[in-house]
């Protein structure tokens, strides 16, 4: 059994290490993990790392509940493109390339911060989320992308106004 997501843990975790990222995330609908892009610099990927670790990260499959141990370093980042994990604060996947997305560079320039526990976290545009889930094409983005345009939508009348 995975632990429950702790969301501001996680990314109180990220940002004590000086972690850059961008999180994925676009509406209020129920979600069991948190998705991020981090930068893919070599000192930003020894941060990630080291935050990992202080959040005793092992790769998340379902042939092992407490999933496995991995070699937890800026080595292991520079060669994936994309890992899920489980971690003591909640399933946590790292993406370097959405669906959709030239990854970090491409996502933090649209990017809004947002005050979260404290915590200044960088999340994805909007569209940059709705972009990703079309391009993704799997059941579970078919499901959320309604509301996601929804909430788009509300936010264009809004500014509008």
């Amino acid at each position: 059994m995975p632990n429950p997501l702790q969301p501001e843990e996680l990314l109180a975790t990220l940002a004590r290490h000086g972690v850059d990222y961008v999180l994925l995330h676009g509406s209020s609908a129920l979600t069991n993990d948190a998705d991020v892009c981090p930068d893919p610099h070599p000192a930003n990927l020894e941060r990630l790392a080291t935050a990992l670790r202080a959040m005793d990260a092992r790769i998340r499959t379902d042939a092992e509940a407490q999933g496995l141990p991995f070699a937890c370093d800026a080595e292991f980042f520079r060669r994936v493109r994309l890992v899920n994990l489980t971690t003591r604060f909640g399933d946590f996947d790292v993406s370097f390339e959405p669906a959709a997305s030239e990854g970090y560079d491409d996502l933090v320039t649209r990017a809004v911060t947002y005050d979260v526990g404290g915590v200044a976290v960088r999340t994805a545009a909007l569209a940059d989320i709705i972009r990703s889930k079309e391009a993704a094409n799997r059941p579970k983005d078919h499901a959320t992308l309604p509301i996601l345009r929804a909430l788009q939508d509300e936010i264009a009348k809004r500014d509008e106004s």
